[in-house]
């Protein structure tokens, strides 16, 4: 008899845990729909950099040799990391298997950007291909291996592509369960 409510506690415990977890991934959710939806407002932001050779604000200087002029470095900044936070933000909250396929125009953003404050360098966007074939090699293999197993369990067993998408799907762990995983 004593079994009878020790399962409706768990029951009630176990359903006010789920509704925690759906309350904070709810609010995750909106800050991340949030963020998607004011990035369209960070584009004019290269504006409120001056029109100079080098500035100095409070905590660094910068000095646009090569460039000329530190707007134009904004400019161009700007057209880089807004992206890159986007395919980032997609990266982590994807949960389709090919989602690894995302690491290349992730590391190419990244490689655009430490170019660009690269002054010894005078052409943006000149050997990218050349830096980015070690991740290609790794990351593509790594997903037509993936395709194949799926199309091998396709012909195999009486699943449908979605069910077996499905299948796949990485369930969601949140940025830092995602992050445990890569290191």
């Amino acid at each position: 008899m004593d079994q009878q409510p020790l399962k409706s506690r768990r029951n009630r415990l176990k359903s006010r845990l789920q509704a925690r977890k759906y309350k904070s991934q709810l609010i995750i959710g909106t800050i991340i729909a949030t963020f998607i939806a004011i990035t369209p407002s960070f584009l004019p932001s290269y504006e409120s950099a001056p029109s100079v050779a080098a500035c100095k604000p409070s905590f660094f200087n910068y000095d646009s040799k090569s460039w000329g002029d530190v707007r134009l470095v904004m400019w161009i900044f700007t057209s880089k990391i807004i992206p890159l936070m986007l395919i980032i933000i997609w990266f982590f909250t994807c949960r389709h298997w090919w989602y690894h396929a995302l690491l290349v125009p992730i590391i190419m953003y990244l490689y655009q950007i430490f170019v660009l404050f690269n002054d010894d360098l005078n052409y943006i966007d000149e050997l990218q291909f050349i830096y980015m074939l070690p991740v290609m090699a790794i990351v593509i293999p790594s997903i037509y291996l993936i395709r194949a197993k799926i199309f091998d369990k396709l012909n195999t067993v009486d699943k449908s592509m979605q069910d077996l998408e499905d299948e796949l799907k990485i369930r969601p762990k949140g940025i830092i369960g995602k992050l445990k995983d890569y290191f």
